[in-house]
């Protein structure tokens, strides 16, 4: 499993984890389900759209395009009520805590019959042209820039944010038993008022008060936050990293954007500019707030499987044609892995020029490993608006520097500033939070088990300002080093803030030889060097085996899974290497760092380094090269997966550009060569809802001066049977090198599109994912060891064949098809490679997996 899955699942499921332990058995309230097809008596043709709710409460649902419905919640509920404009209402009785069928029929009401027609015969198939209520819609996207809070000059409001998680569905037996009864304070904080039918334990709040400020031209939003209030979990939680995480799940939800990112995925808007293609309107009711007339608009998915919303949205009928209310749910069939519920209610009002602004967002989501039963967690995250004030700017200065301002006394704001700020009261159960945790973190038997999930997740035990890992790296084997034991840790932020030392020490049993690493760090900035924005410098050495072309992001080279390769693999190199860096990030996302390196190169196994000039054509015992680096790096808006120790940076909607120099130094160190090179990447992710998205990264590099094969770009390949996103997967080790390249590699995510419209594979909840790449590469005549004696020969088996390659005037290529979500974390990809079969030993079909994590 790679480092950035452990992580992300230890953010996903250490909160969870870390309560659950609370009690041994979680017991679910009773689940009442209620399926059937809602019928119009005078023509018994499917009635589409009818709502069906549970009474008293907000729990209910519509009937889809053949009027059928499933109405599921926990509760023990003994009614359901079936009504549809212009139709009679009707009330059933149902058995709580069962699964029945109810089906009915409604039959029209007298008294609104002048207000509904009713049509007979056979039901028109859908079509967008001539449609009142496409119509209707078109003038909604039309208008959607003037609607939104951009379109003015400036523009100003104070906006209240809530992000609460709770225990759900958690027994109320389980603070009875007698093993949990110093836990009482915590399990006897319950909510049942907030998702009817529920009972809700609360864990975990935050909360935030901001100023915004928005300027049109040129574009900007600053941001003053005034008080910041979360639950701590002190040492086993990273604060800042786990709210970015939360937020980032719970994103804010922009119903006039195009698309709308919840839970890592990307769903199309209702409203989007290519909405009618892939939804289906229906006009339901009219209503009149104030002076305004609103005209209510039904919408599903014209899939129910694809990533979209079903609804109902209120309209205005005047020159806005803005929203002034909307639902937004999912259709239980959408792949989307252990969401049971979704709701998003979103309130506009109406400000003093006429124009709808939001004034309330809500958004629900209940979480379970089964979406049926167990237990779970349930998230809710609560934004109000208010104090709009338009075209009123501030001075100029006002709109430069940091995009976000926190305010000094932000975080430690008293209890009266939040009862006088807050837009909206909390429950008494929210109100008990930050206490109770704070209470529950001291509890030895907690930390015993947090501490416990930490080397299970991370792989790290703690003792305190020193941790022992990663335990994935503690054994592993491999040819050259045969059985190869590990033990290695690093300090924390417990022992200091501004020093931090790693070091691990490995025995090979086959070479018999002792590898180690050391560094050490100082924060310039007195900040985790793992935190955003980092400002250190670190120095290091490190003596160490390596496969020549084998790049990893972010996991260990001797990982005990990746010890499992394919074919040849015996090539290897031992490294001396001395480092130091100095890194310095900024707060708008543009970094720097600057690098010298001295790195001494032995080969091993079969490799060697062989000069076709030399007389005796000895090999030569090692090569060593002194550089200087310089890279820059902007990642705009970059938002991490953090942790205490760790960072991953999260993919978002935003390009990522990095430029980096280097310049050999012959002499320095005895350095050999000089040399110097250039390296360009661009990456991107690219939504495409509701379609998908696709990752397509651009590289491309040069290198100036003579090298031998070693300090040529040797191009990643992948040997393992990890499928490697940014290597070449049916490439072998050392099989091509270049002294200037460019590539491309695109990676599409169809996220079920085409898999959900078939019945297999929809039940599988399996996606659909492709891949292609192409790497153009290529050898100047001063840098080939043909023409060049002195330089060392290209690499040959023991039947003196060639195994390292240049590329000609095809470039490399290769593509895949794969099956994601498989078990809800794997992804499974058939690998072909298309050209230069030719070589020895290579594979033209592979089959590679990884490990993912999305909802």
């Amino acid at each position: 499993m790679s480092q950035p899955l452990r992580n992300i699942l230890r953010h996903s499921f250490m909160l969870l984890s870390g309560l659950l332990f609370l009690s041994s058995s979680i017991t679910v309230a009773q689940t009442t389900t209620v399926t059937g097809t809602i019928i119009d008596g005078p023509t018994n043709k499917p009635l589409p759209f009818a709502n069906i709710v549970f009474p008293g409460t907000t729990i209910g649902t519509t009937s889809d395009e053949r009027g059928v419905y499933t109405l599921t919640a926990s509760g023990n509920f003994t009614k359901v009520v079936i009504s549809f404009i212009g139709y009679k209402s009707i009330t059933k009785v149902i058995t709580p805590g069962t699964s029945q069928t109810v089906t009915v029929k409604l039959e029209p009401d007298s008294q609104l019959l002048n207000e509904v027609v009713i049509r007979s015969g056979k039901r028109e198939r859908y079509r967008n042209k001539n449609n009142p209520a496409v119509e209707l819609i078109r003038n909604v996207i039309s208008h959607k820039e003037q609607n939104q809070l951009g379109s003015y000059a400036y523009a100003s409001y104070e906006e209240y944010d809530k992000l609460q998680f709770s225990l759900s569905s958690l027994s109320t037996k389980v603070a009875d038993r007698k093993i949990f009864q110093k836990y009482r304070f915590l399990l006897n904080n319950r909510d049942t008022t907030t998702l009817p039918g529920k009972s809700l334990l609360p864990v975990y709040l935050e909360e935030k008060l901001s100023e915004h400020y928005l300027r049109k031209s040129p574009s900007t939003d600053k941001v003053i936050i005034k008080g910041n209030k979360r639950v701590d979990f002190g040492q086993y939680f990273d604060s800042n990293g786990l709210s970015i995480y939360l937020n980032r799940m719970y994103s804010k939800v922009d119903i006039y954007a195009n698309s709308i990112f919840l839970m890592t995925n990307q769903f199309l808007s209702p409203i989007a500019n290519s909405a009618p293609m892939f939804y289906q309107y229906y006009l339901a009711d009219t209503l009149v707030v104030g002076k305004t007339k609103l005209v209510g608009l039904n919408f599903v998915p014209r899939n129910t499987t694809d990533m979209l919303f079903e609804g109902k949205m209120y309209i205005t009928l005047d020159s806005n044609f803005a929203v002034q209310k909307i639902n937004l749910s999912v259709n239980p069939r959408i792949n989307l892995n252990w969401v049971r519920e979704l709701q998003i209610h979103l309130q506009f009002e109406q400000h003093t020029d006429g124009r709808y602004f939001l004034s309330r967002s809500d958004l629900l989501a209940d979480f379970g490993v089964n979406k049926t039963k167990g237990g779970g967690i349930f998230g809710q995250r609560t934004l109000s608006y208010r104090n709009y004030k338009t075209d009123e700017p501030q001075p100029a200065p006002f709109y430069s520097g940091q995009p976000q301002v926190v305010e000094a006394a932000a975080a430690s704001q008293p209890d009266e500033f939040w009862r006088t700020n807050r837009h909206d009261s909390l429950s008494v159960a929210e109100s008990k939070v930050y206490t109770n945790i704070d209470s529950l973190k001291r509890m030895p038997s907690f930390r015993r088990t947090m501490e416990a999930l930490t080397f299970v997740l991370a792989g790290y035990k703690s003792f305190g300002p020193f941790e022992v890992g990663p335990a994935n790296t503690f054994y592993s084997f491999n040819p050259i080093e045969g059985f190869r034991l590990r033990l290695g840790g690093r300090t924390t932020p417990e022992l200091s803030k501004r020093y931090y030392a790693e070091t691990y020490a490995a025995y090979g049993f086959r070479d018999q030889r002792w590898k180690y690493f050391l560094s050490g760090t100082y924060s310039i900035n007195n900040k985790s060097i793992y935190q955003f924005p980092q400002n250190y410098i670190r120095a290091s050495f490190q003596r160490d085996t390596k496969i020549p072309g084998q790049e990893l992001q972010f996991v260990q080279e001797d990982n005990f899974l990746l010890s499992f390769k394919r074919g040849v693999n015996d090539r290897w190199l031992y490294n001396d290497t001395w480092r130091i860096d100095y890194v310095h990030e900024f707060e708008n996302h543009f970094s720097y760092s600057i690098g010298f390196k001295n790195w001494q190169q032995a080969p091993a196994g079969s490799l060697e380094f062989k000069r076709i000039g030399d007389a005796d054509n000895a090999p030569s015992p090692t090569l060593t090269t002194s550089e200087f680096s310089v890279e820059a790096r902007w990642a705009p808006n970059e938002q991490f997966f953090q942790g205490k120790i760790y960072r991953v940076p999260i993919v978002g909607r935003y390009p990522v550009f990095t430029l980096r120099y280097t310049a050999g130094i012959k002499g320095l160190l005895n350095g050999a060569y000089n040399y110097q090179s250039l390296t360009g990447i661009a990456s991107k992710r690219f939504w495409v809802s509701p379609l998908g998205y696709s990752m397509v990264t651009l590289q491309g590099g040069y290198i100036l001066g003579q090298v031998p094969f070693p300090l040529l770009t040797i191009h990643r390949a992948n040997q393992t049977y990890a499928y490697q996103l940014n290597s070449y997967n049916l490439m072998n080790f050392l099989e091509f090198v270049s002294d200037h390249y460019a590539s491309v590699s695109i990676d599409h995510s169809f996220n079920g599109f085409f898999f959900n419209k078939i019945p297999l594979f929809k039940r599988l909840k399996w996606r659909e994912a492709v891949s292609f790449k192409a790497l153009y590469g290529g050898l100047r005549s001063e840098n080939d060891p043909h023409k060049n004696p002195s330089l060392y020969q290209f690499p040959v088996d023991a039947q003196g064949i060639p195994y390292t390659y240049t590329l000609g005037n095809t470039p490399y290529m290769e593509a895949s098809a794969g099956i994601a979500n498989v078990l809800k974390f794997f992804r499974i990809d058939l690998v072909k490679r298309l050209n230069y079969l030719d070589n020895p030993n290579v594979s033209s079909w592979g089959i590679r997996a990884r490990a993912t994590l999305d909802f």
